[in-house]
């Protein structure tokens, strides 16, 4: 799994921290990234709800594997 999460787009609405806080969490300037160690996401199966949850689409959850 591969999480892309558009820094231009994003808003900082906190939700994917939410919804997914063992893999989001927002930098200083409250803006969405992922944890440390925690970039694939796999151990977490919110991930997707928390790209879902996104106000402004700007989250992107692929399996690279297909």
């Amino acid at each position: 799994m591969q999480i892309d999460i558009d820094k231009d787009r994003c808003i900082g609405a906190g939700q994917c921290a939410l919804a997914a806080p063992g893999v989001f969490t927002q930098d200083d300037d409250g803006y969405s990234t992922l944890l440390p160690g925690r970039e694939d996401g796999r151990s977490d199966p919110m991930v997707r709800e928390a790209a879902r949850a996104c106000p402004v689409s700007a989250i992107r959850v692929t399996d690279p594997a297909g």
